[in-house]
């Protein structure tokens, strides 16, 4: 009876050390969860890029004036890093408007921040303009408007989105008076001479983005109003397309063009007001998450930053529950052998 005891104690101590041996694994910390907001003060309409230093870069309508930006490498603890632009250097096409529904690029070499400037109501002046930064952090030089509303022909030209397809530049745009697309100059400051504007979904969107997955282009959107503290009804939504310029459609095959979507994000009983999307980024292990705006019931007071993870099923994304979580896991942000030496 004896022997078969240590020979069992001989077993267990050899799978203990094959277990110690795992080349690699994640840290319990990489374990840990984090809450929403991640950032609980006003950041509207984020906007993220992964720069070369090893940082995420998050840029917000300017509730902070000016257009703030903070920076994180967990995407959880974000720091503020400054504003894109001063009282001197601030775009001025709009003397009294405010920067809205930033778009961070890496284009030919350089930070390239498309912006929305506005005043509320001013539908036909306002437009969209781009400046330029060899940093993330800037300071970004404003190169000037692209377009007003009144010169493109569409109304409240604003909330743009850039994306590149097949070495052409492209620019989307529009708030619920229908979404354009254009394509821009080789170097993504103007737009090309004698491109024609062409619409690609309803009424019913702003705030759009465009992610690229497995053969399909997405459109994310927002509907609803955005800004109506307590009473804010926006609500995050996406159509599908195997064309950049579509049509998008629903799980039904009906068109954003007649206002048609799927539901990604809405609200619960601790956040209202979901929507504005960020564009998806990409933790060490390939999870897929996403930024948007709320407004928080317990914090009322502006439009609060959020984090979610966007899973997929059948080719389509969704959010765990289909609203916003209050605790969840973190992101994956470092992995670690079994004596916690960093990998980068």
């Amino acid at each position: 009876m004896i022997h078969v005891i240590q020979h069992v104690l001989v077993l267990l101590l050899l799978v203990g050390c094959k277990a110690g041996e795992t080349p690699l694994k994640t840290s319990p910390a990489d374990k840990e969860t984090y809450k929403n907001p991640v950032v609980n003060y006003s950041l509207p309409d984020p906007t993220i890029i992964k720069a070369n230093d090893g940082y995420f870069y998050l840029y917000a309508t300017e509730d902070i004036r000016n257009t703030p930006i903070h920076r994180s490498k967990d995407l959880v603890k974000w720091e503020y890093v400054g504003t894109a632009f001063t009282d001197r250097s601030r775009p001025t096409f709009e003397p009294r408007g405010g920067l809205w529904a930033p778009d961070i690029n890496f284009i030919n070499g350089k930070y390239v921040l498309y912006y929305s400037m506005s005043v509320w109501g001013g539908e036909w002046t306002c437009g969209i303009g781009v400046a330029t930064a060899d940093k993330p952090e800037g300071p970004f030089t404003d190169l000037g408007k692209l377009f007003r509303s009144n010169e493109i022909g569409v109304q409240n030209s604003i909330d743009q989105f850039y994306i590149e397809e097949n070495g052409k530049k492209y620019l989307f745009w529009g708030s619920f008076r229908g979404i354009y697309a254009i394509e821009l100059s080789d170097d993504g400051f103007s737009l090309k001479p004698g491109a024609e504007k062409q619409q690609v979904a309803g009424t019913a969107y702003e705030g759009v983005y465009i992610h690229k997955r497995n053969g399909y282009y997405y459109m994310f959107a927002s509907i609803g109003s955005c800004c109506e503290g307590l009473n804010s009804t926006y609500t995050t939504v996406v159509g599908r397309s195997d064309n950049l310029f579509g049509p998008y459609l629903d799980k039904q095959g009906k068109s954003m063009m007649e206002n048609h979507h799927e539901i990604v994000i809405q609200k619960n009983q601790k956040f209202v007001g979901t929507g504005h999307n960020s564009e998806i980024v990409q933790d060490k292990q390939g999870q897929n998450w996403i930024f948007y705006h709320a407004v928080s019931v317990d914090n009322p007071k502006g439009r609060v930053l959020m984090m979610d993870q966007v899973r997929w099923e059948n080719n389509w994304p969704y959010i765990e529950g289909g609203s916003p979580s209050l605790k969840a896991d973190k992101p994956v942000a470092r992995y670690y052998r079994k004596n916690k030496e960093e990998l980068t």
